[in-house]
């Protein structure tokens, strides 16, 4: 999932992308209400964290701007400014919850979960599966076999693009740029890393293999037919 924080305030903007970022998610962040809106209206995003108090354009503008273009995405606003009068300004400009600074970080999470989850429920299924592997994507959970597995987030991200184009060979440049966000550089081995830990996790120890080479080209995640 991808999500968009608007925020001119360097700490809390960094301290969210980061929590975001740790929590799974991917994350952009803008400084300013005219870049919130430009990568708002440009680029797809399942959620936007948007202050109210902006530089260039305020948040009640960004918003108003982005419901006109026809961006539907929830909308969570993040601001100092409590009044009853602001919070029903934003709702009725079309945000989906409001959220007071200061705040706690898990409740802000709690939050975007919940709005993640209403605006999926009709498009996303809510887990992926292959065999018996399930990847939960709204509790973020991985078990197989009925097992519990761990997983760092990169690993949950790896795993949860294999699951999505299941039985389709990935490059590792496509892995790299959806995972990591970065250009494929030959002499890096992330991907391979990454794949050898996630195998080791899911695959090791249980049968059948479910993540497979192909050589020269990628990888592939397909559970065998069943007979």
């Amino acid at each position: 999932m991808k999500i968009l924080i608007v925020e001119d305030e360097p700490k809390t903007g960094d301290y969210l992308r980061q929590g975001l970022a740790e929590a799974g998610f991917t994350v952009d962040l803008a400084r300013s209400g005219l870049d919130g809106l430009h990568l708002g209206v440009a680029e797809a995003y399942d959620l936007i964290v948007l202050d109210v108090m902006l530089p260039g354009l305020d948040g009640w503008q960004v918003l108003q701007t982005l419901r006109k273009a026809g961006r539907e995405m929830p909308v969570l606003f993040l601001t100092a400014r409590d009044s009853v009068e602001d919070r029903v300004k934003g709702l009725e400009l079309g945000a989906d919850d409001y959220l007071v600074k200061p705040f706690a970080f898990a409740e802000l999470l709690a939050r975007v979960r919940t709005l993640l989850r209403r605006g999926t429920r009709s498009k996303e299924p809510e887990a992926l599966q292959a065999a018996d592997l399930e990847l939960d994507l709204l509790r973020r959970r991985v078990t197989r076999a009925g097992r519990r597995i761990d997983l760092t987030a990169k690993e949950f991200a790896l795993l949860e693009l294999l699951l999505r184009r299941q039985g389709e060979v990935l490059p590792r440049s496509l892995i790299a740029s959806q995972v990591w966000d970065m250009n494929f550089d030959s002499d890096t081995n992330v991907v391979e890393v990454a794949v050898r830990r996630l195998r080791a996790k899911i695959d090791d120890d249980f049968e059948p293999r479910l993540i497979r080479t192909v050589r020269g080209m990628g990888y592939v995640l397909e559970a065998p037919p069943c007979r």
